[in-house]
């Protein structure tokens, strides 16, 4: 799960960047506001790579998309890509976790076998 999870919190990285650069553009907030909130939600994406497999990484994460949708009220496109990231999300949480089930069966099996 952890892999999975850890390369869309990437992604979600440089489209919070992206998505500053925009927001510095079109919107009436000013240059500090956009990169304290865009740097802060940057900075979380990357240390919940690290924490994922902790109690509460993942419903951190949980967090994080749900800032992202919100984030469409000042850029709007990130309505769509929240949306999109909250699904890409859901899906390696989702199978993250089957994967590690199967990894451990295999496991198991191996050492009964062995």
């Amino acid at each position: 799960m952890r892999t999975l999870c850890a390369s869309t919190l990437i992604g979600e990285f440089f489209v919070i960047g992206f998505a500053g650069l925009v927001a510095m553009q079109t919107s009436e907030l000013s240059t500090g506001t956009v990169w304290a909130v865009s740097g802060t939600a940057m900075a979380l994406s990357v240390l919940l790579c690290g924490v994922l497999t902790r109690p509460g990484g993942v419903q951190l994460g949980w967090l994080l998309q749900i800032g992202l949708v919100l984030s469409g009220f000042i850029v709007p496109m990130m309505f769509i890509l929240g949306v999109v990231f909250g699904g890409l999300w859901w899906a390696s949480v989702h199978f993250g976790r089957k994967i590690d089930e199967a990894k451990a069966r295999f496991a198991a099996a191996a050492a009964d076998a062995g």
